[in-house]
C-alpha cells in the first residue's frame, strides 16, 4: 500500500489491483464481491455512489477523476475510530496474535468454525460501516460500533465458541430519536439490504450478512463470514485507518 488515498481514474473493462480497491471503498453501495473486474455489478456501484453522496442528476458509472476525489472526501466525512475496533482482552495487541490459521471447531472445513486469528478488521466491513454512516445521517442517527475484534482469549473469557469477532463482523450502535433501538435496528438492517446488498442471515454465499433481529435485536451485527477463502486473505485484513485509507502501489 502507499500513502495515497486517491485512485486513478478507472472505467468499465479495466481490471486489476485499482479496480478491486475501487469495489472495496463502494462496499456499501451495491458493492458485492472485490474480483477486480470492472463490469457492470462495478459500474452499478459507482452509479449508486454517484446518486447518494455526489447527488448527480444523471450518474454515468464512469470512475473518473471526480468521482475518485468524491470517494476521498466521502471517507473524511465519515471517520472510522480504531480504538473501537480493537480486542478488549487485555493480552493480545489488538487484533489477535494470528493463530490458528486453517483450525476449525468442527470436522466441516466452514468459515464459520474456522479459528483463525485474523489480521486486523476486514475493509469491506470498514468500508459499508462508512455508507452506512451516511444513510443514518440522513435520518438524524449516529452510528458507533460497541463491539468488533474479539479473540480467542476474549472468546474464552467469555464463554464463546463463535469466531465472527476474529475480525469478519463489527456490532453497530444507532443513537438517535425516532422509535426504539429495535425499530431503528430493523430500519439500518433494511437499508444495508438495500443499499449495501447485504444478507439477513448467511444463505447467499460472497454477500456480507446480517444477524436477524431475533439474533441481535438493539444492536445490527454485519460480517463476512459468507465471503470464500480468496476474499478473506489476509490483505484485505488491517489495523489502522492509514491502510485502510491506503491505494495498492
Amino acid at each position: 500500500m502507499s500513502g495515497e488515498t486517491i485512485l486513478p481514474a478507472l472505467k468499465r473493462g479495466d481490471n486489476g489491483a485499482a479496480v478491486v480497491e475501487l469495489q472495496m471503498r463502494l462496499a456499501g453501495f451495491r458493492g458485492t464481491i472485490p474480483d477486480g473486474d470492472y463490469g457492470p455489478g462495478t459500474e452499478m456501484q459507482v452509479t449508486a455512489f454517484q446518486r447518494l453522496f455526489m447527488r448527480m442528476a444523471a450518474p454515468h458509472g464512469r470512475a473518473d477523476a471526480e468521482t475518485m476525489a468524491a470517494i476521498a472526501d466521502f471517507a473524511k466525512a465519515n471517520p472510522v475510530d480504531f480504538k473501537l475496533l480493537r480486542c478488549p482482552c487485555g493480552v493480545c495487541p489488538g487484533f489477535g496474535r494470528g493463530k490458528f490459521k486453517d483450525e476449525y471447531r468442527r470436522p466441516e472445513r466452514l468459515e464459520v468454525y474456522h479459528l483463525y486469528e485474523y489480521p486486523g478488521i476486514h475493509r469491506m466491513l470498514l468500508w459499508t460501516y462508512r455508507a452506512a454512516q451516511l444513510h443514518a445521517r440522513a435520518r438524524g442517527w449516529t452510528l458507533t460500533i460497541n463491539s468488533a475484534y474479539r479473540c480467542a482469549i476474549d472468546n474464552a473469557n467469555h464463554q464463546r465458541t463463535s469466531t465472527n469477532h476474529h475480525g469478519k463482523a463489527i456490532d453497530i450502535d444507532i443513537i438517535g430519536s425516532g422509535g426504539t433501538d429495535r425499530t431503528r435496528c430493523n430500519s439500518l438492517r433494511g437499508i444495508l439490504v438495500e443499499q449495501a446488498h447485504a444478507q439477513i442471515g448467511w444463505s447467499a454465499p460472497d454477500r456480507k450478512s446480517l444477524e436477524p433481529a431475533d439474533i441481535a435485536p438493539t444492536w445490527v451485527h454485519l460480517d463476512v463470514r459468507s465471503y470464500q477463502r480468496k476474499y478473506l486473505a489476509d490483505r484485505y485484513f488491517v489495523k489502522d485507518l492509514a491502510a485502510l485509507d491506503a491505494v495498492p502501489a
